[in-house]
């Protein structure tokens, strides 16, 4: 099970995504499961629109996922609709 906590990015700052001025296609996504998997990350956000790009933050000593990582989309507005259907969600 995975509680999905986003914020969204706006320039090279994290700021929570009501704040945020500009908005990117790009989406931090945090406390993930640490055996989440890129490929099941793609996975939970397709259904929102074409993602792009999908990388978890891996520890550098053991290669495991730290539990947050980014999610890119090809459209503003499809990052939009998945932040706000995920925001807060758990994902089984």
């Amino acid at each position: 099970m995975t509680i999905v906590s986003m914020m969204k990015m706006s320039g090279n700052l994290l700021k929570p995504w009501f704040s945020a001025r500009r908005f990117s296609s790009e989406i931090f996504v945090s406390r993930l499961s640490s055996y989440t998997t890129d490929e099941e990350l793609i996975q939970m956000f397709s259904r929102f629109g074409v993602v792009t790009q999908a990388r978890l933050i891996k520890d550098r000593k053991t290669q495991r996922p730290k539990g947050f990582g980014f999610v890119k989309f090809e459209s503003d507005i499809d990052a939009e609709k998945a932040l706000k259907a995920m925001n807060g969600r758990v994902y089984c």
